[in-house]
């Protein structure tokens, strides 16, 4: 089976890789960076001989990137799986942030993953299965100090996520919305936040594999993950 995943350079998307790379998946992979999908695409192909690795560098940004990456995919094979990791972070308070803040992060936190899933969809509806997740946050439940427009924009993928998610269900396509805390990733590092205090990429992996492989009447709507202290 085809594995669809953006942002799948590092962090997040990276362990998700990782965990269907191990299960011998053929995986399509992007990231906006050449050099850091290059890297991550080598990597996973070298630990895992039995998977397929197709990755390429796309700005899911850009309406035009997306329907490009999706018809790259497409000609790989359908995706029984589709992951909406692509995501920017800009921290700043609605009301003195940078003027472009809320575009810049719903292109690439709503727009990328609502322009690819259309571009793949009409295979996946013709194949008459397939499942959808959506990788939103915490931010997409509750507002929070320096959420911003990174918050609008992830309640918006949540929408996103509902609405797909209705629109689906007599289809055969599950379609998840994944809301993680904090994740200790590379923008973490520096932070002086002990990464044994907040979760690893590798638990929100392992929650979506789980979720992936339930019976085909069963479904995870919304998947919540959160520090065991609580956020920070």
């Amino acid at each position: 089976m085809n594995v669809v995943i953006t942002g799948a350079s590092q962090g997040i998307g990276l362990a998700i890789a990782a965990a269907f790379a191990n299960a011998g998946y053929t995986l399509c992979l992007c990231s906006k960076t050449k050099a850091n999908m290059d890297a991550a695409g080598n990597s996973l192909a070298a630990k895992y001989p039995n998977a397929i690795i197709h990755f390429t560098d796309a700005d899911l940004s850009q309406k035009e990137q997306c329907v490009k990456f999706a018809n790259w995919c497409l000609e790989k094979g359908t995706p029984s799986i589709l992951v909406n990791n692509a995501g920017y972070f800009s921290p700043g308070n609605i009301q003195d942030e940078a003027d472009d803040a809320l575009e810049k992060q719903m292109a690439v936190n709503l727009y990328s993953a609502y322009h690819t899933t259309r571009a793949l969809l009409p295979a996946m509806l013709k194949m008459g299965k397939g499942h959808v997740f959506n990788i939103c946050s915490i931010a997409s439940l509750n507002a929070y100090a320096q959420g911003g427009s990174y918050s609008i924009s992830k309640f918006a993928l949540l929408g996103f996520s509902k609405n797909l998610r209705l629109e689906l269900k007599d289809k055969g396509i599950k379609v998840t919305a994944v809301c993680p805390g904090a994740v200790y990733t590379n923008s973490w590092v520096g932070s002086g936040v002990d990464p044994n205090r907040i979760m690893e990429s590798e638990d929100i992996a392992k929650m979506i594999f789980a979720a992936a492989h339930l019976s085909p009447q069963a479904v995870v709507e919304d998947i919540v993950m959160r520090p065991q202290k609580g956020d920070l």
